[in-house]
This record gives structure tokens, C-alpha cells and sequence, in this order.
């Protein structure tokens, strides 16, 4: 049975051009996304179609600068965007997410000719990035990466293995952090990387339980060469860039996990009044439309909450123990709402034929992705009670 499309979510957005941009991304979720969705996601099929033609539309760079073919727009609006194409399928979403972290070093630390030479195409020019951050020994402790780029008189030499990396084995370019001095965070520096460079290569794709149409693979580095060009930064600022583009990529990662939920509810509510049992729909029975209810509110706090820390980094304002709530809330939500989906669908829910057995897989990574959630509590009460003793 193929995917419904989302019901549309009656979105407050500021101005009348958010608006027209909420139509057109429901517009082509409904059109090119979601119908190919449940099929090509059981094939391990990577729509690279849909991000070419997201970057010809200008939703690959909506929270960026325009002169440099961004799209100018407020994280409030470009999360909402996320949200959509989540809903719709959530390796789309996730990918414009990755996409747009990759995008995050260049536009708010790169020098304005770094910025003038890559971010048009970047944003706009049909090309589709990758972070490469975790490796197969440093994931939540990532200040512990051990990928090296050495000196090479004026350039630099890159040796070392990436874990888990969206859009391994597809990207174009790829924003990189390796170690350039010692040991800990202040030793690690940024760097643009051609997806295309000479000893850059993919290992085969992970096999994982959901988004198999989502390449998540290794990327090895053997002796890339690196001009200084395309270091990001100074030399041993990478990790303070690592941690500005997660605050803003766990933003992402909740508004894909609302779009997830919101697309599980609905195929519950469509199926609870659809189906009879003792000669009324089954949402007559009170269990069940408690049960609705429940999920439905979930949705609603979760999407507060993240467009709360969205507005905070539209006005300039520390949003990272918001942006840690967000995506922890948001993902744990994620998670219940889609095993509700499932139980009220009953034996159906746990079927290929309904989506919502592909949603619960979907959402479970979206606990993991961008820092597991016992990570974000650890952020949460370090803000609040300040750093563990030792």
C-alpha cells in the first residue's frame, strides 16, 4: 500500500514568503517524495534526483546567505521546511540536515574568498556535502579523533578513517576535522575536502535496520592532499566549529523527528477511522482515541520546542541547552509516537503494507544521530549544574 501524504500541519510562519515556501516543499514532497518512498527505501535506493532538484528549487541552502546563493531564510522557517520532508521521508530530510551542517563551517567561519569561491555551488549548484566528524574509536568522545592532516609545506597531507558518515560513498564535498597538534580539542582543525580527491574512498555501506536508502558508510583518507586554501579557520579551532554546527545540526535532527511522528499520527488517525471493529470505527473506542490524543500532544510540545530554540538563534541568542532539549525531546517523542502508530494499526502496523512499521525503524536512529540522547542530557545539565566534578 503506498504512503499517504502528510495532513498539513497549520504552521504559524512570519512572513507570506514562508508561507508560499511551505507550499512548494509540500507541493514536491507530495509529488516526487512521498510516493516513491516506502518502495525506494526497500530497495536501498538513494534519491539523488530529489536533492538535485531541491538544490534547482533553493531549499539546500535556506539558512544562508543569499549572496552567496543561500536562501536568507530564519531557522524558525527552514526547520518547519525539515520538518516536511521528513514527514515525507525522513532520507530526505536527514539529508538536507547533513547537508546544510557539511555547509556550516564555510558560511560562519570561512574567509569571505573561500566563501565567494565554494558556497554558490555548495548551496546552490546542485552539489550535496557530508560531516566528517565520528570515527570507528571516538564517537560521543569525538574531541579524541585520531584522522591526522600534517604539514606539507604550505599544504596539508590528510591520513585517517570517518565513521558513520551520511552521504559516505556520494558527496561532493566534505566538511573534515582531523588533528593537527596534540591531544584533546585544542588540536583539531577543519577542513574542506573534495569528494573527488585522490585517496579519498567509501567502504561499503553499514546495513542498517531503517533509512537503507540513506548511504551511512565509512570514508578513508589515504594521504589526501589538502591545500591550506581549504582549511577552515585557524589551525586547533575545528572542534569550537564542530560544536557551533551540531548545536544548529540537533536543531535539524528535531524537526526531522517531529515530521517522522507527524507522519505516524497521521496514518493512524486515517486508519482508526477508516476500520470497523464491532460495528464502529475502532477510533469510537475510548483507549484508542486516548491513545491519539497522547500522540498528538507529543507532536505539538515537541514542535514548540524546537522552533523555541530556533527563534533564540534567529535573535543571536545562546540556544544550545534549547537546541539539546529539542532534539532529546523530540527524538524520545519520535520514538513513542511511532510504536503508538504501530499498535494502533495492530497486526497491519507490524506489515510492509502500512508505513508505520518504517517509521518506528526510522525513528530509533534519530535517538543516536547528532549525539546519542544521554549525550544531550549530559548538555542539558551541565548548563544547568555546571561541568562534573572529577
Amino acid at each position: 500500500m503506498p504512503d499517504r501524504a502528510p495532513q498539513p500541519v497549520d504552521r504559524q510562519l512570519p512572513t507570506d514568503e514562508a508561507r508560499d515556501l511551505i507550499s512548494l516543499v509540500r507541493d514536491i514532497a507530495q509529488r516526487e517524495i512521498a510516493p516513491k518512498a516506502a518502495e525506494e527505501e526497500d530497495a536501498g535506493h538513494f534519491p539523488r534526483e530529489v536533492f538535485t532538484l531541491l538544490s534547482e528549487s533553493g531549499l539546500l541552502g535556506l539558512p544562508y546567505d543569499s549572496e552567496y546563493g543561500g536562501g536568507d531564510q530564519p531557522y524558525e522557517v527552514y526547520l518547519q521546511v525539515l520538518e516536511e520532508l521528513a514527514a515525507a521521508r525522513l532520507t530526505v530530510g536527514l539529508g538536507v540536515s547533513v547537508h546544510s551542517l557539511a555547509c556550516h563551517a564555510l558560511a560562519n567561519y570561512g574567509t569571505k574568498e573561500q566563501q565567494v569561491e565554494h558556497l554558490p555551488d555548495m548551496l546552490g549548484g546542485g552539489l550535496l556535502g557530508a560531516y566528517c566528524l565520528s570515527e570507528p574509536a571516538s564517537g560521543s568522545d569525538a574531541a579524541s579523533l585520531r584522522t591526522k592532516a600534517v604539514r606539507d609545506g604550505d599544504d596539508w597531507v590528510l591520513t585517517g578513517t570517518k565513521a558513520w558518515i551520511t552521504h559516505g560513498g556520494v558527496a561532493d564535498f566534505c566538511t573534515v576535522l582531523a588533528r593537527t597538534g596534540g591531544e584533546g580539542a585544542r588540536g583539531i582543525t577543519a577542513f574542506l575536502v573534495p569528494g573527488d580527491s585522490d585517496g579519498l574512498s567509501a567502504a561499503v555501506p553499514e546495513k542498517k535496520m531503517g533509512m537503507k536508502g540513506s548511504p551511512t558508510a565509512q570514508v578513508h583518507f589515504d594521504g589526501v592532499w589538502i591545500p591550506d586554501g581549504r582549511r577552515i579557520g585557524e589551525e586547533g579551532q575545528g572542534f569550537a566549529i564542530a560544536l557551533s554546527a551540531l548545536d544548529s545540526g540537533r536543531l535539524g535532527i528535531a524537526a526531522c523527528a517531529v515530521g517522522v511522528a507527524q507522519a505516524a499520527l497521521d496514518e493512524a488517525v486515517a486508519y482508526a477511522t477508516g476500520r470497523e471493529q464491532f460495528g464502529r470505527p475502532i477510533a469510537d473506542f475510548q483507549g484508542l482515541r486516548f491513545m491519539l490524543a497522547d500522540m498528538a500532544t507529543r507532536i505539538e510540545a515537541g514542535r514548540s520546542l524546537y522552533l523555541t530554540a530556533a527563534r533564540l538563534r534567529d535573535a543571536g541568542r545562546p540556544f544550545a541547552r534549547q537546541a539539546a532539549m529539542a532534539k532529546l525531546f523530540c527524538t524520545d517523542n519520535a520514538m513513542q509516537v511511532t510504536i503508538d502508530a504501530v499498535q494502533v494499526l495492530g497486526g497491519y502496523g507490524y506489515t510492509a503494507d502500512f508505513p508505520v512499521e518504517r517509521y518506528m525503524r526510522e525513528a530509533k536512529v534519530l535517538q543516536i544521530v547528532e549525539g546519542t540522547n544521554q549525550i544531550q542530557r549530559m548538555v542539558i545539565a551541565r548548563h544547568l549544574a555546571g561541568p562534573e566534578s572529577r
